[in-house]
């Protein structure tokens, strides 16, 4: 019988929501909150650049990030729940379906978006981080 309420496992099925997933956004540097596009669509932005988008009102909860064009192939062959983004470059972004996937995945996925996109910003705005 599996016992989902060892720590091991409690990880492991953890749902992580929208409210957690901005939290830990929040945590980084130069990080704004915005709704470009309509007023249920959160898009996270480093220095005016995106490197998330949350449909808030979408359930269960799916997020847009940028992923390495190599480990983005290699997520869509291992996980059903990760797709090429809706109306994004799917080469370079992917939606995510949270439920089912382990957070501590998640939270790899968000801060590599994060961070490629930091990477792409002109040295004089990383400096500013």
């Amino acid at each position: 019988m599996t016992d989902f309420t060892s720590p091991t496992r409690a990880l492991i099925f953890y749902k992580m929501d929208a409210k957690e997933i901005l939290t830990y956004c929040q945590t980084k540097k130069g990080v704004e909150e915005t709704f470009p596009f309509n007023p249920e669509t959160l898009v996270l932005k480093v220095l005016g650049k995106m490197f998330l988008l949350m449909p808030l009102e979408k359930q269960p909860l799916e997020i847009a990030l940028k992923t390495d064009p190599e480990w983005s192939a290699e997520l869509r062959e291992q996980h059903p729940q990760i797709t090429g983004a809706y109306h994004m470059n799917k080469t370079h972004w992917n939606s995510v379906v949270c439920e089912g996937l382990k957070r501590d995945l998640i939270l790899r996925m968000i801060d590599q978006s994060y961070d490629l996109v930091v990477a792409s910003l002109p040295k004089k705005l990383r400096d500013e981080l």
